[in-house]
């Protein structure tokens, strides 16, 4: 057939899914990804995109579902760029993001006989998150601003939620009073290009086991008067509020992390309990997001340390301090290393609360922080590695690679980088002995591994 062309409608079969969720088929040979295709269905597909080896393009209609399609509860899917997966079944979103991993570790990692276990599925699919981010926009209509999450692959505009079904019945709460508040007061909504108005981002979170939540309004100045009556109206109407924050930000850059902060009522944090330590996360801390399934994947890594009572630890990447905290307890001496001095703080601040002391947590990269203690004559038997989703700095792994701990267990939220890192990992001497997949956050394409390592 002739090349096809931007507007083209096209009939073809999905038969796999991309990392991020399309759905690839063909037409004739020509591979065409497909937002919202699943394996199995059968489509009429118009191209909003065509190269000459690839399209784009989105359902006109469906000729044939995939026996995994199902009816998506949430009435914004499909707008909405959050949960991509929601009308893809549990147990076929699972087989999915099982083979992601083994894709990964083949394709990028070379390694197609490490052993991958069985997927541990998420506890709830429903209500699971423990944080969400919401963005203020103006609204064409004058009834108010709009808070909401971005459109499915439009990050310039934003989707009006009045209740997403991936956070609880309590944060959504939250965010209908914010909302209410913000019309009613007619406070002004940040414009990027001009720099002007008032009103950027409301963040919430929860602590599932404590039933603490706090509100974090991120605002271009910092404007108490306008929204300390907002923390009022909180803490009398939604009684699980122990924290309402304003975070300031008057940077252009789209970013909900303020350079100054004010506490507006409550305390400046909450509290979280896990794994048996009770810690405590502020405004802007990395924790965890699906609380129960973190459960999971903390007493994974800490089974698979194996740790005997009198070994040194070193955790790389070690945010607030979760894992290092829980691991404390079975070694003598544990080291955190964490870029960011706030979570640093909190790590610190975590440790004192829980009465644990065999520990020392350092702020830096850890490709810098990692040569300096090995320089100290520090020895590791085994390092724990909870790296962002670009995975190992180089430097930080040939570091990783001169300390040679007898054991290392890698936590990864990203299997393409995972794979890259168990690879130079194999060549510097490791047997990679299990790769674990997690999922994380059900009805997205995100998947987490555990991966242990030994030396040979």
């Amino acid at each position: 057939m002739a090349r096809p062309r931007r507007g083209d409608i096209l009939s073809l079969t999905v038969d796999d899914l991309a990392f991020g969720g399309e759905g690839v088929g063909r037409a004739d040979g020509y591979v065409v990804f497909v937002r919202g295709g699943l394996p199995g269905d059968r489509l009429r597909v118009r191209l909003t995109e065509a190269r000459s080896r690839f399209g784009r393009g989105v359902v006109e209609s469906v000729e044939g579902p995939s026996p995994d399609r199902v009816e998506a509860p949430c009435p914004y899917f499909g707008r909405c760029g959050g949960c991509r997966l929601q009308h893809l079944a549990y147990p076929a979103q699972l087989r999915f993001k099982a083979k992601q991993v083994a894709d990964c570790m083949a394709r990028i990692g070379g390694m197609d006989a490490v052993p991958i276990r069985p997927i541990i599925g998420a506890p709830e699919l429903f209500g699971y998150r423990n944080k969400m981010e919401f963005t203020v926009a103006a609204a064409r209509a004058a009834e108010g601003p709009i808070v909401g999450l971005h459109e499915a692959d439009r990050y310039d505009r934003v989707l009006d939620i009045e209740r997403c079904l991936i956070q609880s019945d309590v944060m959504n709460g939250l965010l209908a009073e914010a909302r209410a508040f913000f019309a009613e007061r007619k406070l002004p909504v940040y414009d990027q290009e001009s720099g002007e108005g008032l009103l950027r981002f409301l963040m919430l979170r929860e602590g599932k086991r404590t039933g603490e939540a706090m509100v974090n309004i991120v605002t271009a100045a910092p404007q108490l008067t306008e929204l300390e009556p907002l923390a009022i109206r909180l803490r009398s109407r939604v009684s699980q509020t122990a924290s309402v924050i304003l975070n300031v930000n008057p940077k252009k850059a789209s970013v909900a992390v303020g350079v100054e902060e004010h506490l507006l009522a409550g305390r400046d944090h909450i509290r979280e309990a896990l794994g048996g330590l009770v810690f405590q996360i502020s405004a802007n801390s990395f924790f965890q997001t699906n609380t129960l399934q973190a459960e999971r994947l903390f007493a994974l890594v800490e089974e698979s340390t194996e740790l005997r009572g009198g070994e040194t630890l070193i955790d790389l990447y070690s945010g607030t301090g979760a894992i290092t905290l829980l691991l404390a307890r079975r070694c003598r001496w544990v080291y955190g290393i964490e870029v960011a001095q706030a979570a640093v703080d909190d790590a610190q601040r975590n440790a004192k609360a829980n009465g644990i002391e065999n520990c020392a947590f350092l702020a830096g990269e850890v490709r810098a922080v990692l040569p300096q203690l090995i320089g100290r004559g520090v020895r590791a038997e085994v390092v724990v590695a909870d790296p962002p989703r670009a995975g190992f700095h180089p430097k930080a792994l040939r570091a990783l690679l001169t300390l040679g701990p007898g054991r290392i267990v890698y936590v990864s939220c990203n299997p393409a980088t995972l794979a890259r890192d168990l690879g130079e990992l194999a060549r510097g001497g490791y047997r990679i002995e299990w790769v674990q997949p997690l999922d994380m956050f059900p009805h997205t394409p995100h998947i987490e591994a555990v991966a242990r390592l030994a030396k040979t």
